[in-house]
């Protein structure tokens, strides 16, 4: 199975290019998260989803109430249920995000070279001449010669609904600017982007913090987005919040990376988040383009290194509306997963967009055919390289189980865990077989009930590279006698061999914990 892994440094057969490429119950190793909205939020688009290879919900809370998502979120519970396929949730802040507001939602027709006002007083309607926005403190902010951007909602940045304005003076609370391209813009909501500005607005606003405390509790959300992440100090402040937030203690924080600001506080965000989302709509408009590919291959690169999750979004933008991508975002989709990204975040595409399932689809398979030329051999050294000696215990153990698993070819890894870290750490040196890991749930009390801990960790690994996990039998303990430990082991070899992915006389590598030492063996299956 493994020997069609052909790399980008040997010459690619062009016949090789024209085959078909082959189903798989994993339609990739890079994990797809979609924006759930209008228009996938059904019980069958939303299983169409899961079929094709979403595998993070996120509900984006810069729009719509509370109320609407919980709708789509049972919808999903369903979905769930009927397509027996995983899927963890991704609550996004909305955070110090500005918005033009139009509560009459009529079209607002901007002519190049004119004028128009921006102000705070959000009772005026919206017009040609003037914009109401949602935040009083952009005058002292701007300066003449300033540049500001205005977009739909998830713009996708190929349509005629956003707009470039240059800041010519300010009047009072008032921000006069000239517009730079003609533009209608419809809709109810647009944000505003002001260029490499610092907004004096908190990360985790108080709107956010309610959502969190009501829906994020309610829901015990796997993953918090947190938008505009600008200093280490932001995701600190967060993790303290969710800490009080019962069970949320155990959410994961990714940091959302949207300015320059946050991008000069990287090495110290990502020291503290649990992983990175690189939002490149919004530094698209920070950065100049030609700078926009750097910044994404060191971020992705520190991200590996580090064993954290990297998600990369804004890539299929033309889906939103057609049913194939343009010859550059294929490209781009898969120079992502070659740069090492973990998953895709898909926005609009899914959100809004006419082609939900095709597009996860069609993100999926590309995935998988850049997944092929990965160069695993080079990416390994790497790693262990930076890692250096003397390797921690278990980082020796993720290493060298991986090591093992593609020198016997090896179909698959399973590794046993009940925190999800060790798995995490297999996953960090990019095997070019799927992980599974079997997460064997802990009993845990408060002095008032008992509860079991595993689906957390479980669901955590739904945004990770390569890994895909399984909830054992709580009456399996993970450090327990080889007896349990034999049962364990066949229920997670039936579910690869019922999902094709293992098969007889092929070999399987495995990684458990016996007593207090750690054991990796390999295994070769009979008939």
């Amino acid at each position: 199975m493994q020997s069609s892994h052909l790399l980008l440094e040997e010459p690619i057969r062009m016949a090789s290019i024209l085959e078909p490429s082959k189903a798989s119950f994993f339609p990739a190793m890079t994990k797809i998260v979609g924006t759930l909205g209008p228009r996938s939020r059904s019980v069958e688009v939303l299983s169409g989803c899961l079929k094709a290879g979403m595998s993070v919900a996120r509900f984006d809370f810069s729009w719509h109430d509370p109320e609407y998502h919980q709708e789509t979120l049972e919808n999903l519970k369903a979905a769930v249920k009927l397509t027996k396929k995983l899927c963890a949730v991704m609550l996004d802040t909305v955070g110090p995000e500005l918005q033009v507001v139009n509560k009459s939602e009529k079209a607002i027709s901007l002519e190049a070279d004119a004028t128009v006002i921006l102000t705070p007083d959000e009772g005026q309607e919206a017009s040609s001449n003037l914009l109401p926005i949602n935040f009083d403190g952009l005058s002292k902010a701007v300066k003449k010669g300033d540049t500001i951007f205005i977009g739909q909602y998830l713009f996708t940045g190929s349509e005629t609904t956003s707009v470039w304005l240059e800041v010519s003076e300010v009047q009072g609370n008032d921000v006069v600017c000239v517009i730079k391209n003609t533009a209608t813009l419809t809709g109810a909501l647009f944000t505003l982007h002001a260029s490499q500005i610092r907004i004096e607005l908190p990360t985790l606003s108080d709107k956010d913090k309610e959502v969190i405390s009501s829906w994020g509790v309610k829901n015990k959300i796997d993953f918090l987005s947190l938008s505009y992440t600008r200093h280490a100090e932001d995701v600190r402040h967060a993790r303290e919040f969710l800490s009080k937030q019962g069970d949320l203690y155990q959410t994961q924080i990714f940091a959302k990376i949207e300015n320059i600001e946050g991008l000069n506080h990287f090495d110290e965000i990502l020291q503290e988040a649990d992983g990175i989302i690189l939002s490149r709509g919004n530094l698209g408009i920070d950065l100049p383009p030609e700078k926009v590919f750097l910044f994404q291959k060191a971020a992705l690169y520190k991200c590996n290194v580090a064993g954290k999750p990297a998600v990369v979004t804004r890539v299929v933008d033309s889906m939103t509306d057609n049913l194939r991508p343009t010859r550059a975002e294929a490209t781009d989709v898969a120079n992502a997963v070659l740069d090492g990204s973990d998953a895709i975040l898909l926005g609009a595409e899914t959100l809004r967009g006419l082609y939900p399932v095709e597009t996860i689809s069609t993100v999926g398979k590309i995935c998988a055919e850049a997944e092929k030329v990965f160069n695993q051999d080079l990416y390994f050294k790497k790693t262990v390289k930076y890692v250096g000696e003397p390797m921690t215990h278990l980082e020796s153990i993720a290493s060298s189980a991986v090591r093992a698993a593609i020198k016997v070819k090896a179909s698959v890894i399973i590794c046993f865990t009940s925190s999800g870290r060790a798995a995490r750490l297999i996953a960090k040196y990019r095997p070019t077989m799927p992980v599974l890991s079997v997460v064997i749930p802990r009993l845990k009390t408060n002095q008032l009930k008992w509860s079991f801990s595993g689906a957390f960790e479980a669901r955590q690994s739904l945004i990770v590279r390569g890994l895909f996990p399984m909830l054992a039998d709580p009456r399996h303990p993970a450090e327990s006698t080889s007896a349990t430990n034999e049962s364990v082991l066949k229920v997670a070899l039936d579910h690869g061999k019922a999902s094709g992915v293992v098969k007889p006389h092929d070999r399987v590598v495995v990684c458990q914990k016996v007593g207090d030492a750690s054991v990796v063996k390999i295994i070769e299956l009979e008939d």
